[in-house]
């Protein structure tokens, strides 16, 4: 029986590119990479190192998270805009004006000395910053021969989940080292590289300046409301009880009524800001789904990890770092075992591996304890990192790699802004399952922990009999504090045993339904030669 392949309603195959491909076009694509590196890298540096930030600009615990959340806030709107602006510009304009105005941000952001100016500056780095990460996964798929996908779609893959997974490693290690200036000022030099390199030598396509009269001022103002509010929404509201919250609450509203203005704008605008379109290509919305999922397991474990090693184990951020940079190193050797994977197996299959081995490594640390330490986190760190290369690859490829160039730009924006979304309803689900369970497990805990209870009153009378050998301490207050203590640790492990539950039944599930996809001929053939 022939397989049915899974481009329905796709215009026909693109013109093929020629299998060779000039040195200057390829320095051009490894330069606007490192850009890609540094971009997305640069959300998660700072968050290993807020608490130096806090000091060293007399921020209060309330102000200091806008620090990543207006960066992430900046950069999700930008992300789908680049499409557009990426048309109208040219590939090698926005980049550049990207590259120079991250660049410039992060010198800025260096200099700032109160958080009001930190949080102007994030959201400038975010925003402009955010128009080079679409932007290498069009060029990826734009200028390589389908033939050539196994090498750059290992690339992209591989700075798209490392970047944010070594994120607090690099930001431990240099606030350590030097001061948290320096998480910022690392990027001038690279930056001004990227720049020049970028403006020099990129030319893959022309601009299309009469554009800018169809700009769609009221999409894009639906746009930035739409999915402004929905980030800070997600990100404050675990925190602050939802909706009893004023300020979510607004922006609740707020989010609302862009997404309304928004969807009402893509479909009668004669040039939308964002055209979804590419959806109609079912490759492209199931690497989409499966792009959002990715999202969830990347930045919920990324910020997972850290949250048990400094609340249980009580690491500080160099520790956590040295603890978590296994799953760095698990991706960059995996990166092209999968690119050689791409070529000789079947898609969906590496995907399900991906799943299963990513599900395997969450259910693993199901079986959590205090105790746990880089040894018994290292195995759950490798399935993670392995995982994670495993899925993106094919899914980078089942999703851009059968779509015709002139929707490729708005497509890659679309497609990484799923993983942004993914990520932050992820922390906004994980954040919320911590906080509820917690309290759960702790009321449950406490009903043990009483008065009545003889095993209880044994462990309080033996712990008090070992404080009493301290001179000079309340002893009985001492017991009593400590096993408030213990309750309230084993209350959060097991908060963090049903978040790890919870994110192995999405990934098996999701492992599951990579069975349902009919074989996608067109993409797997763009991992080896038959693309044409």
């Amino acid at each position: 029986m022939a397989t049915a392949t899974l481009t329905a309603g796709a215009p026909p195959a693109r013109p093929a590119v020629p299998d060779t491909i000039s040195t200057r076009r390829v320095i051009a694509f490894l330069a606007m990479v490192f850009g890609m590196f540094m971009a997305i890298l640069d959300i998660q540096i700072v968050s290993a190192s807020l608490s130096e930030i806090q000091a060293g600009l007399s921020a209060s615990s309330d102000e200091i998270p806008w620090v990543q959340t207006a960066y992430l806030i900046a950069e999700v709107v930008m992300i789908p805009l680049s499409g557009f602006l990426s048309r109208m510009l040219s590939t090698r304009a926005l980049f550049t004006i990207s590259a120079a105005g991250f660049t410039a941000a992060s010198a800025l952001a260096a200099t700032a000395t109160n958080i009001d100016q930190m949080i102007v500056y994030r959201a400038v780095q975010g925003f402009i910053g955010g128009g080079m990460i679409p932007s290498v996964f069009a060029a990826a798929f734009t200028i390589f021969p389908p033939s050539r996908r196994a090498f750059v779609s290992p690339m992209i893959g591989l700075v798209a989940t490392l970047a944010p997974t070594i994120g607090p490693t690099v930001g431990g290690y240099i606030s350590h080292a030097m001061s948290w200036h320096w998480l910022f000022l690392v990027n001038v030099v690279p930056g001004i590289l990227v720049t020049a390199a970028a403006w020099t030598l990129i030319d893959f396509d022309k601009p299309n300046l009469k554009l800018f009269s169809k700009f769609d001022w009221w999409g894009l103002a639906g746009m930035a409301a739409f999915l402004g509010c929905m980030e800070y929404v997600l990100e404050e509201g675990p925190n602050n009880d939802w909706l009893q919250d004023q300020g979510v609450f607004i922006c609740a509203i707020v989010m609302t009524i862009g997404a309304v203005l928004f969807f009402w704008r893509v479909f009668t605008a004669e040039e939308p800001i964002v055209d979804l379109k590419a959806f109609t290509n079912i490759n492209f919305a199931f690497g989409s789904l499966f792009s959002f999922v990715i999202g969830i397991g990347l930045y919920g474990l990324t910020y997972l990890y850290p949250v048990y090693l400094g609340r249980i184990r009580g690491y500080d951020s160099m520790m956590i770092g040295e603890a978590l940079f296994v799953s760095g190193l698990a991706m960059f050797f995996t990166a092209p075992i999968s690119g050689i994977l791409s070529n000789k197996m079947d898609p969906r299959l590496m995907m399900m591996i991906g799943f299963f081995g990513f599900a395997t490594g969450t259910w693993w640390m199901t079986h959590l304890t205090a105790d746990w330490d880089f040894y018994e986190l290292l195995i759950p760190q490798i399935l993670r990192g392995c995982s994670m290369m495993l899925c993106m690859v094919p899914i980078n490829n089942i999703a851009l790699g059968t779509l015709p160039p002139e929707r490729l730009k708005n497509a890659s924006g679309l497609f990484n802004l799923t993983r942004n979304l993914g990520g932050a309803v992820g922390l906004a689900l994980i954040n919320t399952v911590l906080i509820d369970r917690n309290a759960f497990h702790y009321a449950r805990l406490s009903e043990h922990v009483q008065w009545g209870s003889e095993a209880a009153q044994t462990k309080l009378q033996n712990m008090t009999l070992n404080f009493e050998q301290t001179p000079g301490l309340d002893a009985t207050s001492a017991a009593i504090s400590k096993l408030s203590g213990m309750v309230q640790q084993q209350a959060a492990l097991l908060s963090f045993m049903d978040v790890f539950f919870m994110l192995t039944v999405l990934f098996a599930t999701l492992g599951l339904f990579t069975m349902l996809i009919r074989k996608p001929a067109a993409a797997a053939g763009g991992g080896g030669g038959g693309g044409h």
